[in-house]
């Protein structure tokens, strides 16, 4: 591994891991809690590193067949979602237990992949895992099985552990497998197969090693992998595929050591959040602005206040990218507003103070934050 790639993971301040059911639950046995107690171990040390971390964890499933006595996984969908809520129990005071043993609180958050898809609920989630984590608190986190269904059939917690990277923002996202790694060919079926330490995340030919889309490896194996790579990268996160079993893999991997195959992100994370913004074809609205707000947002790079706005124009929802214009009405930013349409106009020539008072509550004191603004001027 290069002094780039290494600096990549030496330098990660925010960290996602995802571990998945094998490891967990010990191929299938229930929970396995020396495993989970290993890396909680480590995940404590990380945090006392100063270091912010989530934990994507399967298992729930395997653990409330286990708690029922099943000894073959169910077909129904609505034993298999009662199987879920009864080993989330075990999941969640497992991991409580083993995080505060190690000196850590821990906070169950249940997420499905549309409570992310939606740009409202994307928010509230993220600023429920940002606060838990300025509180240092470590948020453990599982599919919702109890109320999905593609979910549980396709069993894919990478791409969950991808899209809550992409969420909070991370550096990097580990995928803990029973795995080493990614290698160009199959090593079980081709002896000249090479292991693949060190790619750009989103290469097409990584998919091609992991098997492609179609193949039977790809279920659930190592293409899942690849593709949650791919989708991590977009926000600026490389991601790591390692073996979890690995002594100390987590704590090895902080310090910079080559562990795994290291996926790099070709984009910065504030390049790839704005450009995101910016390429947003179709916006739902836009607000006006004085010639001092106007000032503010392009010669300072500061955040649109309340009291810059004189107009709202159309129907938007907090989350949603809507434009910035000047009085001439020419675009010159936009970004993710903080507020819907009908609160903006509530807020209009308003200074910061007054918004818990016109609103009822106040979310952000900006109407649009610096880092979710692009000039476009």
């Amino acid at each position: 591994m290069d002094a780039a790639a290494q600096d990549v993971l030496r330098h990660a301040r925010r960290i996602v891991v995802k571990v998945g059911s094998s490891l967990v639950t010990n191929e299938g046995r229930g929970l396995d809690e020396a495993a989970i107690g290993e890396w909680c171990r480590q995940l404590a040390a990380l945090a006392q590193d100063g270091r912010d971390v989530i934990m994507v964890s399967s298992g729930a499933i395997a653990e409330g067949m286990k708690r029922l006595g099943w000894a073959t996984r169910p077909q129904e969908l609505n034993e298999l979602q009662a199987a879920a809520a009864v080993g989330q129990m075990g999941l969640a005071q497992m991991y409580e237990t083993k995080l505060r043993e190690n000196g850590l609180r821990s906070a169950q958050v249940l997420l499905t992949h549309a409570d992310l898809a939606d740009r409202e609920r994307y928010l509230n989630a993220r600023s429920t895992l940002l606060t838990l984590l300025a509180l240092r608190v470590l948020p453990v986190i599982n599919e919702n099985d109890t109320v999905v269904n593609d979910e549980i059939k396709f069993g894919d917690n990478d791409t969950l552990g991808a899209l809550v990277a992409n969420l909070v923002e991370a550096d990097v996202l580990v995928i803990l497998t029973d795995q080493k790694g990614l290698y160009t060919a199959d090593p079980r079926k081709d002896p000249a197969a090479k292991f693949v330490h060190v790619a750009r995340a989103g290469e097409a030919e990584l998919e091609a090693m992991a098997g492609g889309a179609g193949s039977s490896i790809g279920r659930g194996g190592m293409i899942t992998k690849i593709l949650a790579a791919k989708r991590a990268a977009r926000s600026g996160a490389s991601t790591v595929i390692a073996w979890g079993r690995e002594p100390d893999a987590l704590l090895r991997l902080a310090r910079g050591e080559s562990i795994g195959t290291l996926l790099v992100a070709p984009t910065q994370k504030e390049q790839a959040r704005k450009r995101w913004i910016a390429d947003h074809l179709q916006l739902r609205g836009a607000v006006l602005v004085d010639e001092g707000a106007v000032a503010k947002l392009v010669g300072e790079g500061k955040s649109l206040l309340p009291i810059g706005m004189t107009a709202v124009d159309g129907e938007f929802s907090r989350g949603d990218v809507i434009a910035v214009r000047d009085p001439s009405g020419r675009e010159i930013a936009r970004g993710l507003a903080n507020y819907a349409s009908a609160e903006a106009r509530l807020l209009c020539r308003r200074p910061s103070a007054e918004i818990e008072r016109l609103l009822g509550y106040m979310a952000e004191p900006e109407m649009i934050h610096r880092t979710n603004l692009v000039v476009t001027r």
